[in-house]
């Protein structure tokens, strides 16, 4: 199962809110939903994360056993 938890803990680390990927970022709202929901995102947004936050994959989610 991916798991988004890292990306919280990287945004708050980064002092980047979901309001700020919206407004600066032009995020999709929906997409943040997704992400919230814990369900599929693109690599393209992965890369989107990413290249925002200066981070690694790593930073954004992770993979646990169910």
């Amino acid at each position: 199962m991916i798991s988004y938890d890292p990306l919280w803990k990287t945004m708050k680390e980064k002092g980047i809110s979901t309001y700020r990927l919206i407004t600066e970022y032009g995020f999709s709202k929906g997409t943040l939903d997704s992400l919230k929901q814990g369900r599929n995102i693109s690599t393209a947004t992965l890369n989107e994360l990413c290249r925002i936050l200066r981070c690694r994959v790593e930073d954004v989610l992770e993979y646990r056993d169910a």
